[in-house]
């Protein structure tokens, strides 16, 4: 076995490293009490060829594998898990719908902005009744002359009412089947569409600069040609893209944890108590250790699932044990550095107290740890015949 990374991707993932010193850590701490988009990053981060690397070159992406993008998360996310998160949304779950299931026309139209990073992409899914139960969604499309009426509200979405939002990307229920089951599809409404409106920016525990906003659609027109993929198969579509999003946030929650781990490193070789620094103290360097530890098992578990993926092999037991355990990780890291920190760990100035803020929703986001936990216990554990099985 060879863990070491490809000498290209080791080359891109220093780049990103050097350009997160100089472009985002030295300001994330001002965007995130200001609630402040950082709009220019993106743009820099599409002129270095970084806003579209899981799209193929054809439509203008870098073509990167699963593990590369991993290893770039690891910089971005260390140096600022609002400007991370809103790369992954967009990276994932905004943009890989239309890579897998969009004509070549919308690939053209849609997809290539985005890879190039003239725009910011993001996807409606989650609803004010409706989460972790993705078939609960209550926003439909109907069909109109020559398109479609959707009409419903989503929430939580990510990256829809920045200045350079392109659009979403929008699941919704276009009728039954005759045994009375829900049937799907999925949508692009571009920016600015008459009927489709973005509420105020929502006040979150923490991601405070990236953009999270309710989206509204009534009687939202979109033509036939915004229909992405077939009709009726629009939740399949969503849950087959989910997997890899599952390795993307379990990269981000890897991240964090090094961050935690770095700034607590430096405060406890930094600060001294009772004529010594809180290093030489046993019950402080335990919690390093500990820390430390936990970090290298969620780093190798992150990567062994993007390995898999990148081999075209079953992966979605293997991305949801990484997304549960790295972002259980992450909070106990980022909570142990806060600790060590003590009093300087729990005022906003401190580096440390923005990504304790950021962790919580690691455990949340892309399916809570509680249906991952569903969805590995389903893999080691047939159920009975004729039990029930939920949505991942």
């Amino acid at each position: 076995m060879d863990f070491d990374l490809p000498e290209e991707t080791r080359a891109l993932q220093e780049m990103v490293r050097d350009f997160a010193a100089r472009e985002i850590t030295p300001h994330a701490a001002a965007w995130s009490e200001n609630e402040e988009f950082p709009t220019h990053v993106f743009t820099k981060l599409g002129e270095l060829g970084l806003m579209g690397m899981l799209v193929p070159e054809e439509y203008d992406g870098a073509g990167a594998d699963t593990v590369t993008y991993v290893a770039v998360m690891e910089e971005l996310g260390a140096a600022d898990q609002s400007v991370a998160s809103s790369w992954n949304a967009h990276s994932t779950i905004a943009t890989l719908p239309l890579l897998a299931y969009g004509t070549e026309e919308q690939k053209r139209r849609w997809l290539a902005p985005l890879a190039r990073g003239e725009a910011i992409g993001a996807f409606g899914l989650t609803e004010p009744g409706a989460g972790s139960d993705a078939a609960g969604i209550t926003t439909t499309a109907r069909r109109a002359d020559g398109g479609w009426l959707i009409n419903g509200t989503k929430m939580f979405i990510t990256n829809a009412g920045t200045d350079i939002s392109q659009g979403v990307t929008v699941l919704a229920v276009t009728g039954r089947d005759d045994d009375g089951r829900k049937r799907y599809a999925t949508f692009y409404v571009p920016t600015d569409t008459p009927g489709y409106t973005c509420g105020r920016k929502l006040k979150k525990l923490g991601w405070h600069a990236m953009d999270t906003r309710e989206l509204v659609f009534t009687d939202c027109f979109v033509p036939d040609g915004h229909l992405i993929g077939e009709e009726g198969g629009g939740l399949r579509q969503f849950l087959s893209v989910l997997d890899k999003g599952r390795i993307s946030v379990a990269a981000l929650s890897l991240s964090l944890a090094k961050a935690a781990l770095a700034l607590a490193v430096q405060h406890a070789t930094e600060r001294e108590q009772f004529g010594r620094p809180l290093s030489a103290f046993q019950a402080v360097a335990h919690k390093i250790a500990d820390m430390g530890t936990e970090l290298e098992a969620a780093r190798w578990m992150v990567y062994r699932a993007a390995w898999l993926a990148d081999r075209g092999r079953p992966y979605g037991t293997e991305a949801a044990m990484a997304k549960l355990y790295a972002s259980e990780v992450a909070n106990r890291a980022a909570s142990q550095a806060v600790q060590i920190h003590g009093g300087y760990g729990y005022v906003r100035e401190s580096e440390i107290s923005r990504f304790y803020a950021d962790a919580k929703i690691l455990e949340i986001g892309e399916g809570t740890n509680e249906i991952q936990r569903n969805v590995i216990a389903r893999a080691l554990v047939a159920p009975p015949a004729g039990a029930p099985r939920g949505h991942a």
